[in-house]
């Protein structure tokens, strides 16, 4: 049965006043996203969808609460934001980068929960997976089916122990190329089982550093990460990213202490790009995609293999072969050519632990 809602959650942020009710900041904030695009008043209002008068008000209103200016308008340089109001806008930006998919996450446990409760509902497909892009684009091309895909983002461990007690039926995580493989591997081999796992190749993406754009500190690689100079943001302990740091660094001579900005993490690659982007920190380790995305230069350090891990005894499933026919379609393979970094050739091929990694 279809049913004719999506639950989706997003951020938002409220002032709170001595008296009255709350303030919401979504509107604000959209006009002044808007004005940073467009350079000027009149075309934020057209991306928005307000009146002029409307806008000036919104900004005016803002201005009197926060007590300084949100805009600089100079004559015939177009308008653009106040520190204040850049700031605001980066810490927007930063914190739906970080609670993004952790919402989305939260919204498909809720759909589900929802649809049991309704008359005929179907067995849902559950993912596990670490999180990335090319998840990202499948939960898109996934949206619309049914009975639709229960995701859970996890560390690729929680991932792979999930798919290990029966909790989950596809485990995402990624491996790096080379050197640093088998490390990451011995990680993840007590859940994957040659007898009983079989695994789908979802993506290669490119992993490294991001940068400010033309690298002011010219930042090169993982040895630069131990400068006086360079402020460091890592992922969260438990990642795989961050047992990727922590590989580079040991095989550079670079001890955890010497990084500045070791034990600052955030939880995804976006919200890594959004902390330097914003002026934060100089570096950190992460996806080609979150780079591009937040306009930042990008050091190629290593390239991943994201793989989904599924029991032989549901390779036949049709909820399988649904998701395996999507991985497959032309469609979502132009939605993985679109992502700076990734290289679907490969998607879709379904591959014995020992073909995958000997």
């Amino acid at each position: 049965m279809t049913y004719n809602f999506r639950v989706g959650l997003r951020p938002d942020w409220f002032l709170a006043q001595p008296e009255g009710d709350a303030v919401p900041l979504h509107a604000m904030l959209a006009l002044l996203g808007a004005i940073d695009a467009t350079g000027n008043i009149a075309g934020a209002c057209r991306q928005c969808g307000v009146s002029y008068r409307h806008a000036w008000g919104l900004l005016r209103r803002f201005e009197a609460i926060f007590g300084t200016a949100l805009l600089i308008t100079r004559r015939r340089q177009g308008t653009q934001l106040s520190p204040f109001a850049e700031r605001l806008l980066w810490a927007n930006r930063r914190i739906a980068a970080r609670l993004t998919p952790m919402l989305d996450s939260l919204a498909s446990e809720l759909q589900e929960e929802l649809e049991r409760l309704l008359p005929e509902s179907e067995p849902h497909l559950r993912l596990h997976a670490s999180h990335g892009f090319a998840v990202e684009a499948l939960m898109a091309r996934l949206s619309a089916t049914t009975p639709p895909v229960e995701l859970r983002y996890r560390t690729g461990q929680e991932a792979l122990a999930s798919l290990a007690r029966g909790e989950c039926d596809v485990a995402g995580f990624q491996v790096p190329v080379g050197e640093f493989a088998q490390p990451i591997l011995q990680r993840y081999a007590p859940w994957l089982d040659p007898d009983d796992t079989l695994l789908v190749h979802l993506a290669v993406r490119r992993t490294g550093l991001f940068v400010m754009r033309d690298n002011p500190k010219a930042i090169q690689g993982v040895g630069d990460l131990a400068r006086e100079d360079v402020r460091f943001v890592n992922r969260q302990p438990g990642s795989s990213t961050r047992l990727l740091v922590d590989l580079m660094l040991a095989e550079s001579g670079i001890a955890p202490a010497q990084v500045s900005g070791y034990d600052i993490s955030e939880f995804t690659h976006m919200a890594v790009a959004a902390h330097i982007a914003s002026g934060m920190a100089d570096t950190g380790v992460g996806v080609q995609t979150a780079a591009a995305r937040f306009g930042l230069d990008f050091v190629p350090l290593v390239d991943e293999r994201y793989v989904f891990a599924i029991r032989r005894n549901l390779l036949q499933a049709q909820r399988m072969q649904g998701l395996l026919a999507t991985l497959r379609s032309d469609a979502f393979r132009a939605d993985m050519q679109a992502l700076a970094g990734y290289d679907a050739t490969d998607v879709g091929r379904t591959m014995t632990v020992m073909e995958a990694f000997g």
